[in-house]
């Protein structure tokens, strides 16, 4: 997870910040009063699967994206420390078929070393979609090549 700045003059809005974040096209607000991270996506059918509904890849990916920005708020919300995903599971409950999807990620353990984070992706009617857990640690910059 790249650790780029929200974006100046919507000062809880991450876009752009990585080459998957440009591609899928979804944003981060890290502006809800509760602290946790919001992942919004307008579906278009470049998300879609064969069967023309929201793509598992896709869904994963933004559990694991929220679950990081979860992760890396609780760990130091101004600095926002990359993690790095150790284990993921994703539990897929309904097909999304168009609107705005939105992932959430809830820290649920752990402690400096290792985190326990929860995901939660909703349709754009509110209807819980797919849920994940994962492991999480945060990265040493001076171990990154």
């Amino acid at each position: 997870m790249n650790s780029a700045p929200p974006e100046p003059g919507r000062a809880h809005l991450i876009t752009d910040a990585t080459g998957a974040q440009r591609l899928i096209g979804w944003t981060t607000d890290l502006g809800h009063s509760d602290g946790r991270p919001r992942l919004y996506l307008d579906l278009g059918a470049q998300h879609g699967n064969r069967h023309g509904v929201l793509h598992g890849g896709i869904i994963a990916m933004l559990l694991d994206s929220a679950c990081g920005y979860a992760g890396a708020r609780h760990l130091d919300p101004v600095a926002l420390p990359e993690l790095l995903t150790l284990s993921f599971t994703t539990q897929f409950l309904a097909p999304v078929t168009g609107g705005r999807v939105t992932a959430l990620g809830t820290v649920t353990g752990g402690g400096r070393r290792t985190l326990f984070i929860a995901g939660e992706l909703f349709d754009a009617d509110g209807r819980l979609a797919a849920t994940s857990t994962g492991v999480y640690r945060p990265v040493a910059k001076e171990t990154r090549k």
